[in-house]
């Protein structure tokens, strides 16, 4: 007789967690006592526990299955570099109803982390020279209404196993994409600045005027460098001394490829370390990676916006 009280105590607690509960409950203990005793007891169906034999996994489990299933593809897609708001975006634009704090929640439940920020130590280049210093006519207005109107430049160093590499970037404000880079084994500005201001050239063509910011570095103020900008619609503008805030929209990107690739990467080669910055700036970046700037849209997409409002006006 306690037998059966210490039973049905048990039992009622099941009951009041839920009824997947109790029926989990009564297989636990179906050699010990008949089913359907143990239902009436219990106020489940019969019919109710031996559906759920079959099917044990209710149907909001298999939807949070599947939602953690969809969860985990946009992880592996973005190379694990993803959060929440990001993947919750992602999955907004495949169909996928899922609220960021939704999406925060299971992969805090299954242990889903996107890359984790290290430190960034911002790196600036020599503005010890002679060169000529422009002014600061960007004044920290990092917003454009149409590609081409402000760029900004900066360059960092990438470590590897051979010894180091220089990237020079050159990034549109209007839509924050990339639109010019250039890696260099040395620091001279022919394989640095220039080619990336090249670059960007080739990719947007100036028709109207372009503010061009970058730091005080000498690959910036140097000649090699300026004579890019003669014949161009072209004003120059560079940063105070010692004030990477200037420029922060160049430092954010530098902050967040090393934060999402580099840092996770020991590169034996140059050449290993090329192929790497490719994939991420053309492959990545601008392609794929949702920019919170741009109302989550890609650099890309948010490229392709501007172009068809233009045509629309």
């Amino acid at each position: 007789m306690l037998t059966h009280v210490c039973w049905f105590k048990k039992g009622h607690q099941h009951l009041l967690q839920g009824r997947r509960a109790v029926y989990g409950f009564i297989k636990e203990h179906r050699n010990q006592f008949p089913v359907e005793k143990m239902c009436r007891v219990l106020k489940v169906s019969a019919s109710g526990y031996y559906y759920w034999l079959q099917n044990p996994v209710g149907l909001r489990e298999q939807k949070e299955q599947q939602l953690v299933a969809q969860i985990k593809e946009v992880y592996q897609q973005s190379k694990c570099r993803y959060g929440s708001p990001r993947i919750s975006f992602e999955l907004g634009e495949q169909g996928i109803r899922a609220s960021r704090p939704r999406v925060a929640r299971l992969m805090q439940k299954h242990q889903i982390q996107s890359i984790i920020r290290k430190k960034y130590r911002v790196q600036t280049t020599d503005s010890s020279h002679v060169f000529t210093v422009a002014e600061n006519h960007l004044a920290r207005d990092f917003q454009a209404e149409r590609p081409a109107e402000k760029w900004v430049s900066d360059l960092t160093y990438i470590r590897t196993l051979e010894g180091w590499l220089y990237l020079t970037i050159v990034l549109d404000l209007a839509d924050r994409k990339v639109v010019g880079w250039a890696l260099s084994e040395t620091m001279e500005a022919e394989t640095t600045t220039v080619a990336a201001f090249q670059m960007a050239v080739r990719n947007r063509p100036l028709f109207l005027s372009l503010l061009f910011h970058s730091d005080r570095g000498v690959q910036y103020a140097c000649s090699a460098f300026r004579e890019q900008l003669i014949g161009k619609p072209v004003v120059q503008s560079m940063s105070r001394k010692g004030n990477c805030w200037d420029n922060a929209v160049a430092e954010s990107f530098f902050k967040t490829m090393k934060t999402e690739m580099v840092y996770h990467h020991q590169f034996a080669t140059r050449q290993e370390a090329k192929l790497a910055i490719f994939e991420y700036i053309e492959g990545f970046y601008n392609r794929k990676r949702r920019h919170s700037k741009l109302g989550y849209l890609t650099p890309c997409q948010y490229e392709n916006l501007l172009n068809n409002q233009t045509v629309a006006a």
